[in-house]
Order: structure tokens, then sequence, then C-alpha cells
């Protein structure tokens, strides 16, 4: 659509924007300009999770098992690789979310409009559909806007399309199916003005920005195990299975046939078992 058409289409005005009142009826309808919080895992049940493994359990059993035999030594040591393992995929599964989080800071905090004719600051959280934004060099773009006006206006997209160079804008519309990065008339939520100055009309706000779209698509993520994958896991318990009955041998070889105590043919035991089990099968 031409700027115009676009201005009709959500009953907006060039030069007064919209009136507060139509605003407030807008914002009951649209809902506030932000992105949903995700539903977060606690920290406490994120770090239990870690011990659901295996091998954690094969560990933590011998742990149990040499403290009850005395041997504080061993103990410590099986209780020190369980907690390290577990603090590391704590501190790994931590920084996965918090690059879902940064997403969110993104959106600009305040932003310039005009309503009722007249140029004031709102929180970004209050635009809606049909309300006409300032902009200048400097200024993150709070909503999907599409241009009014603009003048030597570059913006940088590279949150969206990898693009490290600005792009220059312009009024002209585009082809409807146009690549994201083709359309020269829009403005997206989160991305930076490089330099120029523009007045945007807000066509998207909150989850249904591009933003918002690849937020919500980053939440609905599920994961999918392939059939190699199926296959490798299948192929993971039957080994695991094996290296346990090749443990208990050892241990009952030890001690009935080679005659060494059973305190040490034990540690023996769970020291091969826990070498002998894969890394990528234990992180499955």
């Amino acid at each position: 659509m031409s700027a115009d058409e676009a201005l009709e289409r959500l009953d907006s005005d060039r030069r007064h924007g919209l009136t507060s009142e139509a605003a407030q009826q807008r914002l009951k309808r649209f809902g506030r300009n932000r992105l949903p919080s995700r539903r977060v895992r606690p920290a406490w049940l994120r770090f239990l999770m870690q011990f659901h493994n295996a091998l954690i359990y094969i560990m933590l059993a011998a742990a149990a098992t040499t403290a009850f035999l005395g041997d504080l030594v061993d103990t410590g040591v099986l209780l020190a690789a369980v907690l390290v393992n577990a603090i590391i995929g704590f501190i790994q599964e931590g920084r996965a979310e918090q690059a879902m989080d940064a997403i969110r800071h993104m959106l600009s905090l305040r932003t310039s409009v005009i309503r009722n004719g007249v140029r004031i600051e709102i929180e970004a959280e209050a635009l809606v559909p049909g309300d006409l934004v300032l902009l200048a060099s400097g200024d993150k773009v709070p909503a999907d806007l599409r241009l009014i006006a603009c003048k030597g206006l570059r913006v940088n997209e590279a949150i969206l399309t990898g693009e490290s160079a600005a792009v220059e804008k312009t009024l002209a519309p585009v082809a409807a199916d146009a690549l994201l990065a083709d359309r020269l008339c829009l403005l997206y939520s989160g991305t930076l003005v490089a330099s120029g100055q523009a007045t945007g009309l807000v066509v998207a706000t909150g989850v249904n920005t591009e933003l918002g779209r690849i937020s919500t698509m980053l939440e609905n993520v599920q994961a999918v195990t392939t059939p190699l994958l199926r296959q490798i896991a299948g192929f993971g318990h039957w080994l695991a299975l094996v290296i346990v009955i090749m443990s208990a041998a050892t241990f009952l070889i030890g001690v009935l046939w080679h005659g060494h105590s059973p305190q040490e043919m034990f540690m023996m035991a769970v020291a091969l078992a826990a070498s002998a089990i894969p890394e990528a099968y234990r992180r499955l």
C-alpha cells in the first residue's frame, strides 16, 4: 500500500495522528506493545534436573555405598564429580535461556508520537496500530511501522536479516510478497535508526511484529527425535546394560576368584562403568 492508503486503512491522520480516546480503545483491543513473558522453570528445578541421568544415578549409588563402607575420600571424589557435571549443565542451560530473554530486551522503552495533533513522549508499550511515531538517528524502532515521511533514513536491521550494513529506506510501496530485507518502506521493532529522520505509522505491535513472531516461534520449538537419534539411544541403552553386566562380573571375579577385598573391587567396578559409558550417551 501507499502511505496514504495505509493511513486510511488504519483510520489515522497524517498531521494529527490518533485521538487519545481512539488510542485507549485500540489499546484495549490489541493489548500492550510488549512480548509475553515466557514460562520459566525455577533455577532450583533446572539445577535438580541436571541429576536426572542414568550415570549420575550410578555414581550417587556408588557414593552412598562408599559412605556406608566408611571410605569418605572416595565418597567425596564421586560427589564432587557429580556436582561439577551438574554445575556445567546448569550454566549451559542458563545461557540458552538468557539468549531467549535478550529478544524481549530489544524493545524500545519510550518513544515520541503524535496524538491529538501534538507531539508527546509515551511508553513504547502504549503504542497501538494507527499511531504516528517520530524517529531520529540513534532511536530504536518501537513497533513495526509503515513509513509516512523520511529524510536520509538508514536503518540497521541486523537482528532480523543478519545484514551488518545499514539499509536505506524509502516511501515507495513494494510487492506484497517481497522478502523482509526488501521491504524498504517498512521499519521493524527492535531495529536501530542509523541516520536520518522519519515518521512512521504503527501497523503491528507486540506479538504481531516480526520480532514478536520470532519470539513466538522460539517459545513453540519442540524437540524432535530423528530415527537416527532413536537408534543411537536404543544402542546406548543396550550398551549401558552390557557395561553394568561386565562391571558386576568384574566385581564377582575379583572377589570370588582372585580374593580381592569387596570394597576395592566395588570401586574398580564403578570406575569401569563410569569410564566405559561414552560421553555422548551420558548427554542423551
